[in-house]
């Protein structure tokens, strides 16, 4: 149903090297009509316990205003979402050299108002009872611009290891550390890894920028 994306000898060391690394339209142009229905399906949903787990903010603008933050938990619950967690192993699989298998997964929103990510490193989040290491791809669902709150990475800064656990990066942890924006369109991906600082701004813009994340 939709095509796996593969990635070249030169992403593989990019990502080596970086912690991160771009690859525009992942996903072509009917494989993308496929997975924003899908995202458009998963809104729809009721918020039914057992679920997939449906996160809410106030709005930045009127600060009253109810948003969809974001949704977890999603392809045990949804036949399309599972298609596409599979289709997203064999190019994580590239860059680990080995098999994977599917940690989390979850669509960031980040509605007109919503609220945007302080620069972190994804395994602060106590994720080493798990394992020491963990790749994600983003699916960019809509176009991700300066304007609407795109992603911004640190390349290179991932070799520094875990930096801070539970919390955001500080001032001081962030010094000498450059967050670059990262904008995209519908269909490309990218990659990083657990150790990669990143985080985005707020959407002030009149547009959603729902980015999917699989873990």
């Amino acid at each position: 149903m939709l095509k796996t994306p593969l990635l070249t000898d030169r992403h593989v060391a990019d990502f080596d090297r970086d912690g991160c690394v771009v690859v525009p339209a992942g996903f072509d142009g009917s494989d993308m009509e496929r997975i924003e229905g899908w995202a458009n399906e998963l809104a729809a949903l009721p918020e039914t316990p057992g679920r997939h787990w449906v996160f809410h903010e106030e709005s930045l603008k009127d600060g009253e205003t109810d948003l969809i933050n974001r949704i977890e938990y999603i392809s045990p619950f949804h036949d399309g979402f599972k298609v596409l967690t599979d289709n997203l192993k064999a190019p994580v699989a590239q860059l680990f050299g080995e098999a994977v298998v599917l940690f989390k997964e979850k669509i960031n929103f980040k509605m007109a108002g919503g609220d945007g990510f302080k620069p972190h490193q994804d395994s602060q989040a106590g994720w080493w009872d798990y394992a020491d290491f963990f790749i994600t791809v983003m699916v960019c669902i809509d176009e991700a611009t300066l304007d609407n709150g795109c992603l911004k990475m640190a390349p290179g800064h991932h070799k520094r290891g875990l930096i801070r656990e539970w919390e955001p990066l500080t001032e001081q942890d962030m010094a000498g550390m450059e967050l670059v924006p990262c904008p995209t369109r519908p269909g490309d991906l990218v990659f990083f890894d657990s150790y990669a600082p990143h985080g985005s701004e707020p959407n002030m813009s009149d547009t959603t920028r729902r980015l999917y994340f699989a873990t």
